[in-house]
C-alpha cells in the first residue's frame, strides 16, 4: 500500500524557455530594423549620385532596394513572408551591384565616392543569412564583397585604389560572417532548448501514466484483497444457512466493486497547463513541410489531466494529417490553421481548420479508421467531445473540446452533462 502515497511531482508552470519561433521572430524583426536603418543612412548619397546613372536608372535602383527595405520591414513586423522578402531583397540586390557598372553614364560625377549600394551590403548578406541554408549564406557573405570590391576600384565605382578596395570588401565579409555565425548559434541553441523541452515533456507523460497504473494497480490490489479474498474465505468455511447467505451477499458486493473497478479505467489525476499541450503541438508541427498558422487564446492559468493532454495531442495530430493528406486540390494551396483556448481554469477547446477541398463526413466509409477511431472515440473515452464540419468546396474544421461542455464556453466536471453547440464553419 505504500506505493499509492508516491506522488508524480507535478510539472512547474512557467514561463516558457525561448523557442526556434521565438529566436526566428527576433532575427527577422532586428533585421527590418537594420534594414530601416541601413536604409536612411544610404538615402542622401543616394539622392547625390542619381545624376550619374542613366535617366531613370537611379530612380529604378532606389524604387527596387528602398521599397525592398520596406516591405521587409512590414513582412518582419507582421510576420508573414519573411523568408520571400529576404531572397527577394538579397536577389535583387546582386543583380543591382551587377548592372552598377552599366548604369552609370557619368563616372565623373561620383567623385571618388563610394556608391550608395555599398551602404546595404550588410542588409543583403543578413538577408541571405536569415533565408538560406548556411552553406548558401556563407557563400553568398563571400561572393556578394567579393563583387563590390571589383567593382570598386573601376571608374563606375570611384576608381578607389585596389588596397581600399580589398579593404572595403573585406569589412563587409567581416561584418556578413559575424552576423551568419550569430544567427547560426542562436538557431541551433534555440533547436537545443526545444529538443530538451519536449523530451522532458515527453518522460514526464510517461512518468505520470506510469504513476497512474500503478495507482490503479494498488487499488484492484487492495479491492481483491479487501473484498474478493475475503468472500472466498467466508465462502469456504461458511457451514450454517446464515454464513452461507452472508458469504452470498459478500460476492454479491465484490462482484459489484468490481464492475465499478472495470468502468472507471484508470485514470491519471495529475494535471499539466495548457501550454505543455501547446508546446507539444508546436513541435509537431516541425515535423510537417506544410505550414500551420498557430493561434493560443487564453492558454495561461489552465490546467488538464495528463491523459487528456496525451489524448487532445493525439487526436490534434491527426487532424493535422488528415488535412495535409486530402485538403489540397489541383491549382490550389490550401491555409491551415490551428486555434487552441482555453476555456476557464480547467478545459480547452482546439480546431484545426483548413479551407481546401473539404468532403461529406457522412459519407466517410466505415473503414476509414482515421476520424472515427483516432478523433472522435479517443476524446470521447477521456470525457470530451469533437465535431467535423466540412462540405465539398468550404474546407474543413476539426473541434475538439474537453470537457464535454467546453465546446459552449462554460467548463463542466467530466462526465456532466454534454451537448456542445456546433462547430465553427468549414472555411479556415
Amino acid at each position: 500500500m505504500a506505493a499509492a502515497e508516491w506522488r508524480v511531482p507535478r510539472l512547474p508552470q512557467r514561463k516558457p524557455a525561448v523557442t526556434r519561433a521565438q529566436i526566428e521572430t527576433i532575427i527577422a524583426r532586428a533585421l527590418g530594423v537594420v534594414g530601416l536603418v541601413f536604409g536612411a543612412q544610404s538615402l542622401p548619397l543616394a539622392l547625390d549620385q542619381a545624376d550619374a546613372l542613366g535617366v531613370g536608372a537611379g530612380a529604378a535602383l532606389m524604387a527596387g532596394l528602398f521599397g525592398g527595405i520596406a516591405a521587409l520591414a512590414v513582412a518582419t513586423v507582421a510576420k508573414v513572408a519573411v523568408r520571400a522578402a529576404c531572397l527577394v531583397f538579397a536577389g535583387f540586390y546582386v543583380a543591382a551591384l551587377a548592372a552598377w557598372p552599366l548604369l552609370v553614364s557619368d563616372p565623373a560625377a561620383l567623385d571618388g565616392a563610394v556608391p550608395w549600394l555599398y551602404y546595404l551590403c550588410t542588409v543583403a548578406t543578413t538577408c541571405a543569412a536569415v533565408a538560406l541554408p548556411p552553406v548558401w549564406a556563407a557563400a553568398y557573405t563571400f561572393i556578394v564583397p567579393a563583387m563590390y570590391g571589383v567593382i570598386r576600384f573601376t571608374p563606375a565605382g570611384g576608381e578607389a585604389p585596389p588596397l581600399l578596395a580589398v579593404l572595403d570588401a573585406l569589412y563587409a565579409v567581416v561584418l556578413g560572417v559575424v552576423v551568419l555565425a550569430i544567427i547560426t548559434m542562436l538557431r541551433e541553441a534555440a533547436s537545443a532548448v526545444d529538443a530538451a523541452q519536449e523530451a522532458a515533456l515527453e518522460r514526464y507523460d510517461l512518468v505520470a501514466r506510469q504513476h497512474a497504473t500503478e495507482t490503479e494497480r494498488v487499488k484492484v490490489d487492495a479491492l481483491v484483497h479487501d473484498s474478493v479474498l475475503t468472500t472466498l474465505l467466508s465462502a469456504a468455511s461458511a457451514t450454517s444457512e446464515g454464513e452461507q447467505q452472508l458469504a452470498a451477499r459478500m460476492a454479491r458486493d465484490a462482484l459489484h466493486r468490481l464492475d465499478e473497478a472495470g468502468a472507471s479505467g484508470p485514470r491519471a489525476f495529475e494535471r499539466v497547463g495548457l501550454s505543455v499541450l501547446v508546446r507539444r503541438l508546436r513541435a509537431a508541427l516541425t515535423t510537417f513541410n506544410t505550414n500551420f498558422a498557430v493561434r493560443v487564446v487564453n492558454a495561461g492559468g489552465v490546467e488538464l489531466p495528463v491523459e487528456v493532454v496525451d489524448a487532445l495531442y493525439t487526436a490534434s495530430v491527426q487532424a493535422m494529417v488528415n488535412s495535409v493528406q486530402h485538403a489540397e486540390e489541383p491549382g490550389r494551396r490550401a491555409r491551415r490553421e490551428i486555434r487552441i483556448r482555453g476555456v476557464r481554469a480547467g478545459g480547452c477547446v482546439i480546431e484545426v481548420a483548413d479551407n481546401g477541398i473539404g468532403f461529406e463526413p457522412d459519407r466517410v466509409p466505415s473503414e476509414r479508421l482515421g476520424l472515427r477511431v483516432s478523433i472522435e472515440e479517443r476524446i470521447a473515452n477521456v470525457g470530451g467531445n469533437s465535431e467535423i464540419a466540412s462540405r465539398p468546396g468550404h474546407g474543413t474544421t476539426v473541434t475538439l473540446a474537453w470537457p464535454a461542455g467546453a465546446l459552449g464556453g462554460d467548463a463542466v466536471a467530466p462526465g456532466g452533462a454534454s451537448g456542445a453547440a456546433p462547430a465553427a464553419g468549414g472555411d479556415a
